[in-house]
């Protein structure tokens, strides 16, 4: 059976993915930020009209064209978008690969009979991207470099033995070789790929490089080039018809159980635990109702997960009946296998998590903080403030000196009452609108302002803290500065409470 392969190459990808999303009138370009200039990347056809081009100058650009409209370019949006043609490309071939930034190379040796030849096969190909506002171009060739080059240069279709004849015309930039090369070959006057076929491959190595000679055999046929799609990533995701359709909470929750133990049973085959879960209730009347949930950390307990959908479960309309379940893990993680026989300190951090998670998709998980510590003597600047479910628990480190207070909040002035011992606390102070009486009084400790922190709070100066316990029962935390000038009856402040 002859080898034939199937070039694709989409040149304007990324606008017309772009442009499928917020359609716009007139020139339109994508720009993108190398080194400290922007370029333009990728631009529809209207703009390409006007004379822009590929890698010219943002601010060139817009000066020939004024009212050209333009979005920062996004290269992993790109990258996603030829990777869902890729897989799209299954209809027409077993084996798939990226060509390059902006193409794909198919092996169909064998296949086009099934779409009635290869220009039927290639027409269908046209029309299905064409129908959705994708630019594309194609060629089918015996080669991989005859059917890339061709596919960029117009497009068509080589029948076999004709791969020489057919890429001679071509210019020799089409063998994938680098610009410097194609301007030497030029230079020379070896401007088309027919000038070096026949040409002796020795001289051509030794001026231009070995990687010539192999481009040029490999569009000939002369050196093997394979198709090496590479592994799909693993799919997380599950579904199931209903038999007879069902519309009960807990014929869903039945289901959902169903569900969960096949797609954690896939997720520790590959060591991965869910981060984020999606429930789609398909309707009998062709509506579909969705169940989003989010986990503070990764998981793959059924048990477990069903427990968080129980609430969107119970508020979905299930209509004349609900006939069809899927449920995918479209953000998973690395989790390493369980260990068997648990402790209790394991079974308290599932606990907590579930907490997390719980609260999580109730007020969502930026809502949900934990204390970090922090390297720090000023008070405020002793800890960190981070979501729970993006930070992981860290032990306190050891303390030396006085114990800190449980609660530590901004200071709050304390008015003093009378005369007291200079240095020492007030023996009567309101604060918040109370009367305390000192009891007793242990310090001081003295912090001192970070230098390397202009913090407008500390130009004060040092201060003495002083752990005060009242007759009322309060136990505070107050402060003065000796450094600042004394207020009569406002020197002092309160910075934290004690348990």
């Amino acid at each position: 059976m002859a080898r034939r392969l199937l070039s694709i190459r989409f040149p304007r990808l990324a606008s017309d993915t772009s442009l499928r999303r917020r359609p716009v009138e007139g020139p339109f370009a994508l720009i993108h930020r190398s080194g400290n200039a922007d370029h333009v990347h990728c631009l529809n056809q209207a703009a390409e009209a006007r004379g822009l081009h590929q890698g010219m100058a943002a601010a060139d650009a817009r000066a020939i064209c004024p009212d050209l409209m333009t979005r920062p370019a996004d290269l992993a949006r790109e990258a996603a978008a030829l990777a869902s043609l890729r897989r799209w490309a299954g209809r027409y071939s077993p084996m798939v690969a990226r060509d390059g930034p902006d193409g794909l190379i198919a092996d169909i040796s064998g296949v086009p009979h099934l779409f009635g030849g290869e220009v039927e096969m290639r027409a269908d190909l046209h029309a299905r991207l064409e129908r959705v506002g994708l630019t594309l171009s194609s060629a089918i060739a015996e080669t991989r470099g005859a059917a890339q080059a061709l596919a960029r240069h117009g497009g068509g279709i080589l029948l076999e033995g004709a791969a020489k004849d057919g890429i001679a015309g071509l210019p020799v930039s089409a063998l994938r070789i680098g610009s410097d090369v194609a301007e030497g070959l030029a230079r020379m006057g070896l401007n088309r790929i027919g000038d070096l076929t026949d040409l002796p491959r020795t001289p051509l190595a030794r001026r231009f490089g070995p990687g010539l000679v192999l481009r040029l055999d490999q569009a000939l046929g002369l050196q093997p080039e394979p198709v090496s799609p590479e592994p799909d990533a693993p799919h997380f995701g599950v579904r199931m018809t209903m038999p007879e359709p069902i519309g009960l909470e807990a014929d869903v929750m039945s289901g959902l159980a169903r569900l969960l133990d096949r797609l954690c049973s896939t997720l520790a085959q590959h060591h991965r635990g869910a981060r984020r879960l999606r429930l789609e209730l398909h309707r009998v009347d062709r509506e579909t109702a969705r169940v989003e949930i989010g986990l503070a950390r990764p998981m793959r307990d059924p048990e477990r997960i069903a427990a968080l959908f129980a609430k969107g479960v119970s508020e979905v309309e299930a209509g004349f009946g609900i006939e069809a379940m899927r449920l995918m893990a479209h953000v998973t993680e690395d989790l390493p296998p369980d260990q068997t026989g648990g402790s209790r300190t394991i079974r308290d951090e599932d606990a907590l998590a579930d907490l997390f998670s719980r609260l999580g998709n109730r007020i969502g998980f930026d809502r949900v903080l934990r204390l970090l510590p922090a390297t720090s003597t000023i008070p405020e600047r002793s800890f960190l403030v981070a979501p729970a479910a993006y930070s992981a628990a860290e032990s306190r480190p050891p303390h030396r000196g006085p114990d800190r207070p449980i609660i530590i909040f901004p200071p709050e002035p304390v008015t003093t009452k009378g005369l007291g011992q200079p240095g020492h606390p007030p023996a009567r102070f309101a604060w918040r609108r109370m009367s305390f009486t000192t009891l007793r009084a242990d310090g001081p400790e003295r912090i001192t302002p970070e230098w390397w922190f202009d913090d407008p709070a500390w130009r004060s100066g040092l201060r003495d803290y002083w752990r005060v316990e009242t007759r009322e029962g309060a136990r505070l935390w107050l402060f003065h500065t000796p450094q600042a000038p004394a207020w009569p009856g406002q020197n002092w402040y309160a910075q934290g409470e004690f348990a």
